[in-house]
């Protein structure tokens, strides 16, 4: 008996006029795999995520979570399948406490389940925000707004309104942009437990010591195309890799 992918990609291509941002792009992700994607600037790893998660529109290819085609499903239809995203620029809402950020993202509500919330609110979502809260190590900064805490504070902010919309997919785009040495291994041992709750990962990230450490499998791309995948120690001495990403550094 086979299990299917937690996510499967295949030929994804994206055109933005002339320009192919992503040139049949196919990979898979296992359930329970934590997978990295990583390319120089503009090799198309948002552009990717975006079409993922409904933002942009595929010119050509097939997606499936769970064996579910994604074809014609938009961004809250795709949230409701258990797809969850943090974006590059963290997106948080500064005049929202760190409870109240994670709250807004708790849930992908119908109009029927707002207007029942409104009249019966629901405990279990306010239990699992503070559940992901105490993961995170952020309890005691769940009455602070944003512009109060520290660089790799926010994102783990940006990272707990992923969590909590209970994913079974998560794609994280560059959450260890900015952070310090510390903070990024406090990342990294949240990112590593991901798995055991059930979550897949699909890790974008320009810190390669990350992603070589946290990963299963890595994904590059360049100019729109993958130019290799497998585990991380064939990736690190691929040609292709170091010629179009790492510089040719092995060390």
């Amino acid at each position: 008996m086979t299990t299917d992918p937690a996510l499967s990609v295949r030929d994804l291509t994206v055109r933005y006029g002339g320009v192919v941002a992503l040139d049949a792009v196919s990979f898979d992700a296992p359930a329970g795999a934590i997978v990295g994607l990583i390319g120089p600037n503009g090799a198309g790893k948002t552009t990717l995520i975006d079409a993922l998660t409904g933002f942009t529109r595929p010119a050509e290819g097939h997606i499936e979570v769970d064996g579910r085609s994604l074809a014609g499903v938009p961004p809250h239809g795709r949230a409701r399948a258990g797809l969850a995203r943090t974006f590059q620029s963290l997106e948080l809402f500064d005049d929202l406490t760190v409870r109240e950020n994670l709250l807004v993202a708790a849930s992908t509500p119908t109009w029927r389940s707002t207007l029942t919330d409104v009249l019966r609110p629901k405990r279990h979502t306010s239990d699992h925000t503070d559940a992901v809260l105490a993961q995170l190590g952020l309890t005691e900064r769940a009455d602070r707004l944003p512009a109060d805490l520290s660089n790799g504070e926010r994102h783990l902010v940006a990272l707990g309104r992923g969590l909590v919309a209970r994913p079974r997919l998560l794609l994280l785009d560059e959450p260890a942009a900015g952070l310090d040495t510390s903070e990024t291994a406090e990342l990294r041992e949240v990112i590593r437990a991901l798995p055991a709750q059930g979550i897949t990962v699909l890790l974008v990230d320009h810190d390669m010591a990350l992603i070589l450490d946290v990963c299963t499998t890595v994904v590059v791309l360049d100019f729109g195309r993958v130019i290799a995948e497998g585990p991380p120690a064939a990736i690190r001495s691929d040609p292709a890799v170091l010629a179009a990403y790492l510089g040719g550094v092995t060390g």
